[in-house]
């Protein structure tokens, strides 16, 4: 676990280590939550990377009537 100081710019300094594990550039675009009582950070990914995340899904799921 690590600890960062906000500036008085409200500014944080992402360790080292989460950057390297995580692959963060600068540049790159992080989501921002509040849950609870936190704050959480989540690095958006590019469209373009998410392409086939669901290929071999079961789609032979039981369907309510009026749905396709």
């Amino acid at each position: 676990m690590s600890t960062v100081t906000i500036s008085p710019k409200y500014q944080v300094v992402i360790p080292r280590h989460i950057r390297e594990a995580l692959n963060l550039k600068p540049g790159m675009k992080v989501q921002v939550i509040q849950y609870e009582n936190r704050i959480e950070y989540i690095p958006q990914e590019k469209i373009k990377k998410s392409r086939g995340l669901l290929r071999g899904i079961n789609t032979s799921v039981p369907r309510d009537k009026d749905r396709l």
